[in-house]
């Protein structure tokens, strides 16, 4: 791609917000949440002026919710061990900025304004990082040859490669000299590092590994009791769903439907009204979260409500990573959309089964965890049914595939350390 056709791709990017903003609120969000951007990170940051001592500043970039989530273990180690420094955060997505805007583990969190040469340097001058964090992937062309001109530690956090990306066709010259924009770049399998040597890379490429194993982790290891789910659940075989689309919903409403005796945790990955109507359509005896909590863990029993439900449609944000302990099975939705299966480590790490649809191509820990048996695939609600019952009927093999999840899940821990170590080793962050 060469720069006439990356504006291009920037104008059309630009427009086609604009346009879809009158209905869709993302778009909208995405808009509103960047006008006066400046002004309001200059506000945000004047705090500082005065100061007889000035704190540098370390960058992390997410494009979204998920990278937040992958590289939060590094910054949090960071933040630990370099208390002298204070911490950006920016998003790309809405859906990340909205809702991390207000977390604790940094000091101010803003969106990273659309590419250009004048909105690079702006932000950069405003924030003067001495370190920069990239997680995965969202690059963009104008920043990273920024930060590469005022020769600013960079390092991808986290990075996955494929022979299908622009970086490795005739046309990626420019993906490809982003690449060569960082000063290392920290990946997740060895095969990413062979095809980045194919491009002259492999001197300041590492295999870290992914930095979500160390996350999940400590969320399992952290976790709190849920004694509202705790009730829900019972001493019945329990079945979490998490990440949910509506294809995911109708592999599971008969069985569910057909299994009073059994507890179902639905946890869609939007929560808007109408995707909470429609799990309720297909969920005959459910109840929402939010009137679940309202009830103090009673079944409402006023007119036209489930007197036993057997189904709980979790209708906040947050609770997901939490619920997967109190699973008999889990299921991870997204694996019957065209972009794949969500976080299937989420649930791994309790050492529980974990069902997905087929679309997993995209997603090495998910071929792993099925390759190792700790995953299995089902291509239909018939063989989703049947993957329930044989794992319900049989408990040695219900505790092979638990312990395959399990220790496919800790075997990958240390990304962190990996990262952290190689910032300690070149005093990147030496004052």
């Amino acid at each position: 791609m060469s720069i006439l056709f990356y504006h291009i791709f920037l104008w059309l990017y630009r427009t086609g917000i604009y346009l879809l903003a009158r209905w869709n609120r993302k778009a909208r969000l995405w808009l509103d949440g960047r006008k006066a951007l400046f002004s309001t990170m200059r506000s945000a940051l004047r705090e500082q002026e005065g100061q007889k001592e000035k704190y540098p500043f370390i960058w992390m970039h997410c494009a979204s919710l998920g990278e937040f989530e992958q590289g939060r273990p590094v910054l949090e180690e960071i933040r630990s061990r370099y208390p002298g420094y204070r911490i950006v955060l920016s998003f790309f997505s809405p859906s990340g900025y909205e809702v991390r805007k207000k977390y604790e583990g940094v000091d101010h969190v803003f969106y990273l304004p659309l590419d250009s040469r004048k909105n690079a340097r702006q932000f950069i001058d405003l924030i003067q990082p001495k370190l920069v964090l990239w997680v995965k992937y969202d690059y963009w062309y104008y920043f990273l040859v920024e930060l590469k001109k005022r020769n600013i530690p960079t390092l991808l956090v986290s990075g996955v490669f494929r022979t299908d990306q622009p970086f490795f066709k005739w046309y990626g010259r420019l993906h490809r000299y982003m690449l060569e924009c960082f000063t290392h770049l920290f990946v997740q399998t060895e095969h990413s590092k062979k095809l980045l040597g194919t491009l002259g890379l492999s001197s300041h490429v590492s295999v870290s590994g992914d930095t979500r194993f160390d996350r999940v982790i400590g969320i399992a290891e952290q976790s709190e009791p849920l004694p509202l789910i705790e009730i829900f659940c019972g001493a019945h075989p329990v079945i979490v769903a998490g990440s949910t689309w509506e294809e995911d919903e109708e592999e599971l409403d008969h069985y569910a439907n057909t299994h009073p005796d059994m507890r179902f945790i639905i946890a869609p990955h939007e929560i808007g009204e109408d995707r909470l109507r429609e799990a309720e359509r297909l969920f005959r005896h459910s109840i929402r979260y939010s009137q679940w909590e309202k009830n103090a863990g009673r079944a409402d029993t006023g007119p036209g409500k489930t007197r036993n439900p057997n189904t709980l449609i979790i209708d906040n944000i947050g609770l997901l990573s939490r619920l997967y302990k109190y699973a008999t099975i889990t299921y991870v939705g997204g694996g019957f959309g065209d972009d794949g299966v969500h976080n299937v480590l989420e649930a791994a790490v309790y050492g529980k089964p974990v069902v997905f649809g087929p679309v997993i191509e995209k997603y090495i820990e998910a071929v792993e965890l099925a390759d190792c048996g700790g995953g299995l695939v089902i291509d239909s609600a018939l063989e989703a049914e049947s993957v329930f019952d044989r794992l319900l009927a049989n408990p040695h093999d219900y505790k092979l595939t638990c312990e395959a999840s399990r220790d496919y899940v800790y075997s990958k821990k240390g990304a962190t350390g990996k990262i952290t170590g190689y910032i300690s080793m070149k005093k990147l962050l030496e004052k």
